[in-house]
């Protein structure tokens, strides 16, 4: 090659290097046309939608390590931990700034998002870096994640986010603790907490769930809620070991209660606060002829006596017509304690119902068959006024005393004999009141002080007699006899009197 040669060779290649300079100088020029000229830093990325436009070298490193679906996806993949709040898809409705704190307290670093033209220019700065407002926009957005964090991390219920795989990206120190108490390790992701109660939420996003620990501790229980986020779904557990306690010990409490109540021969039926029967005892339905399966469907009040009427167990109205009203009357009077009324029935039969008001509004219903005891009562009062009856056909004055002294019973004759009426008096006469009378109508005489200590003496007794001289029936014989249950007997007989009838008399009263 001559000296020409390499002459002309040199100079074909300087011009061809200062093409290429030029050509390079040119290109920047031309792409700051198409799309904004991105922002030197260590990591930087411009994308224009989903596409990656432009990259510093260690971004370009990073996002390949996390390849994906998109280069956005990859960004999302590659940064989505460090700054959560990193959104998903590209931001196309704002064009403005966003700048996001990083997870970690420590990392001082923040993402800051432009929105230019069509493009969309991501750069990872240091908050130094940034004005003045950004700066402070910075560590509000810091203080208020770190309080967020806080609340979190102190919550006393487990919280937890899983993915659309269920796995659990995200959980407070609280369901760590539980997890680790249960399972004896670190939480795993792929096997969450309540997994397969979560997976059976209501439409409200609430379940009941239990977690057994061991054989020696009852179970744990919680409710479980649930929020769907973007990402995945937000689950709170709260503690309800006390209420399902308390539950246990109230159904422990209804079944003692009605253990109880079915040994009762007294029919009960408890109505809750919204009227519905919520508790009934097997003498119920024996007393009223309901049927259980009736009595089992929590009737409301007006059901439950409108069946009673049906089964001819309460009186008939007399207009029928105002039935309701008089219901109404029952369950009023029912709630402030007031009802109680005596059932007499076609059959014979006599109940004795009352209403009583309960707590929380609950009213309680007793019903009792008094048939027996209303026919003890009808038998004993007759024979008190046979008795009444044969005893006023005697001419002698016949008056009991009890052992307390107090007057118990008189004849016709003695309320004609000393003008004495002791069912005309308000309170209870007594032995004290009695000799004042006597003695008004009598001369004076040391029997009566006598009379007096025989009837409030409860030692053993015997009979006596002794004469005393009325003021109009002049003389009379005063016979205190002993009966039975400590009682005595004070029988005055005029002086004619025949022995016969004295002895009759004496028997009588022994």
């Amino acid at each position: 090659m001559t000296f020409q040669d390499i002459i002309l060779v040199i100079c074909v290649s300087g011009v061809t290097a200062v093409a290429g300079l030029l050509f390079v100088a040119w290109m920047p020029v031309r792409s700051a046309q198409s799309a904004p000229q991105p922002i030197t830093a260590d990591i930087s990325l411009l994308f224009r939608g989903p596409d990656l436009e432009h990259a510093s070298n260690t971004a370009r490193f990073i996002l390949a390590q996390n390849s994906g679906e998109t280069d956005w996806i990859s960004l999302y993949r590659s940064f989505g931990a460090r700054f959560p709040a990193l959104p998903r898809d590209p931001v196309t409705d704002s064009d403005g700034s966003m700048i996001l704190a990083a997870q970690d307290i420590q990392d001082t670093a923040v993402l800051k998002i432009d929105r230019v033209n069509e493009c969309t220019h991501v750069q990872v700065v240091d908050p130094d870096a940034l004005g003045l407002d950004d700066h402070h926009r910075v560590k509000s957005l810091e203080a208020e994640l770190q309080t967020l964090r806080l609340a979190s991390s102190t919550a006393p219920h487990p919280t937890w986010q899983a993915d659309e795989d269920g796995n659990v990206k995200w959980c407070n120190d609280a369901y760590k603790a539980l997890y680790k108490d249960v399972h004896g390790s670190e939480p795993d992701s792929k096997n969450p907490l309540l997994k397969s109660f979560t997976e059976k939420l209501d439409d409200k996003g609430q379940s009941r769930a239990s977690l057994k620990v061991d054989d020696e501790r009852p179970l744990l229980w919680f409710d479980v809620s649930s929020m769907r986020v973007d990402d995945g779904t937000m689950f709170h557990a709260i503690d309800i070991n006390a209420v399902i306690r308390a539950e246990i010990a109230q159904r422990n409490f209804v079944q003692t209660l009605a253990k109880t109540f079915a040994q009762l021969s007294t029919g009960l039926a408890i109505f809750d606060r919204n009227g519905q029967l919520a508790l009934f005892n097997p003498a119920l339905v024996d007393l009223t002829s309901l049927p259980a399966d009736f009595l089992s469907a929590r009737p409301d009040l007006s059901s439950f006596f409108d069946r009673l009427r049906d089964n001819r167990v309460m009186p008939e109205p007399k207009n029928y017509r105002s039935w309701r009203q008089e219901i109404s009357d029952v369950i009023s009077a029912a709630t402030d304690g007031r009802y109680q009324e005596t059932w007499s029935l076609e059959s014979g039969q006599t109940y004795r119902v009352s209403g009583r008001p309960h707590p929380d509004g609950a009213i309680a219903f007793l019903i009792e068959d008094i048939s027996a005891e209303m026919l003890l009562t009808r038998n004993f009062r007759a024979e008190l006024e046979l008795s009444q009856s044969l005893m006023d056909t005697f001419d002698d004055a016949l008056v009991v005393f009890s052992s307390a002294g107090l007057l118990q019973f008189c004849n016709t004759s003695y309320r004609e004999m000393w003008k004495l009426d002791p069912e005309n008096s308000f309170a209870e006469v007594t032995i004290i009141d009695t000799i004042k009378d006597w003695q008004k109508q009598c001369h004076p005489n040391p029997a009566w002080g006598e009379v007096r200590d025989f009837i409030m003496n409860f030692e053993e007794r015997a009979p006596w007699d002794a004469t005393i001289e009325h003021n109009q029936h002049s003389e009379l014989r005063c016979h205190v006899d002993p009966i039975v249950s400590g009682a005595t007997l004070i029988r005055f007989s005029r002086m004619r009197q025949t022995q016969t009838s004295a002895k009759k008399l004496t028997n009588m009263a022994g």
